[in-house]
């Protein structure tokens, strides 16, 4: 569910600025972050009961932009300019927002929000995987290639291989790993164009959601018509998924990266399934398989190893 740009480098200027220390601790930030993210999985299926799924997605990219747009009006931030630097986004705003957020209120409509919630957890392995290809700088370690057989280990043991992929939609299980891979694919993507624009995290993601909801917002009237009544729970659920799971959760995570680092601030990767399947079982009443579990916790371990960096290649 990470939508922000940490790639992207802001403005030099001439002497630095007084850091003003948050009134809530770090620690406590991390912890909301995690919360929202988690549950995001469980607003998108309450969404979908509703809605059909690009509709979700429309209203998400609405809320959250609303959200951006306050913050950026406070903080008397501007737009990106230049057709150059819109088109770049416009591809961003594809992989990292419209795509995948569409993908997984597809996919939920046939998996339970756990298994979505664990599929996101295996964005960094593809991310690892992909950096073997299109980053010829970042030279994986043998830590970081057996985090990556381990982690699709994982997935395996998730998905139930050895029975065949038994009581397994795959249609929606292909959809939310797809998602997961949209992720690394975008944030490799914005590396390459939009790394060192000029531009702040804010302003760049302020215009990458509103190009975002600009692309659902032509795309779901062709495939969905008009919702004959109101459903106020669903609708309740994509406002707070909006609202904060992609607008304010993007304001908390840059905020953690310019206070502790985004080592520190990526390690809500990992708590992310653990809290989505906690709401999924706790509140939606959906079924757990012991594979379930023990499966994401070898992802994660996996995922782990893959962000481990080489002494001399890391820091926060």
């Amino acid at each position: 569910m990470v939508t922000l740009m940490t790639t992207a480098t802001t403005a030099r200027t001439s002497a630095p600025a007084p850091v003003r220390r948050p009134a809530l601790d770090w620690r406590l930030r991390f912890g909301a972050l995690s919360l929202i993210w988690g549950f995001s999985f469980l607003l998108i299926k309450v969404g979908t009961d509703g809605y059909a799924p690009f509709q979700v997605t429309l209203g998400r990219l609405v809320f959250g932009t609303v959200v951006l747009a306050l913050a950026m009006a406070v903080k008397r931030a501007r737009l990106p300019r230049g057709l150059r630097t819109w088109g770049h986004l416009a591809v961003a705003a594809f992989l990292l927002n419209a795509l995948p957020f569409s993908l997984f209120a597809y996919s939920e409509l046939t998996i339970p929000s756990t298994l979505a919630g664990i599929c996101n957890a295996t964005s960094p392995l593809w991310g690892m995987a992909l950096s073997l290809v299109a980053l010829s700088e970042d030279r994986p370690s043998r830590v970081r290639v057996a985090g990556l057989g381990i982690g699709f280990l994982g997935v395996l043991t998730v998905l139930g291989a050895w029975q065949g992929f038994h009581g397994l939609d795959g249609r929606g299980t292909a959809m939310a790993l797809l998602a997961s891979l949209s992720y690394p694919v975008g944030w490799i993507y914005v590396r390459r164009t939009l790394a060192g624009s000029g531009y702040s995290h804010l302003s760049l993601t302020g215009a990458q959601l509103l190009l975002a909801t600009v692309q659902l917002a032509v795309v779901t009237p062709l495939f969905t018509d008009l919702p004959g009544r109101i459903a106020v729970v669903p609708l309740l659920a994509v406002a707070a998924l909006g609202a904060l799971g992609t607008g304010l959760a993007v304001l908390i995570q840059y905020g953690l990266v310019a206070e502790v680092g985004p080592t520190t601030a990526q390690m809500v990767t990992y708590f992310i399934p653990v809290i989505a399947t906690g709401a999924g079982v706790a509140i939606l009443g959906e079924s757990l398989r012991w594979s379930t579990p023990v499966g994401a916790v070898i992802v994660l371990a996996g995922a782990a190893l893959t962000q481990v960096r080489g002494r001399a290649g890391g820091g926060a």
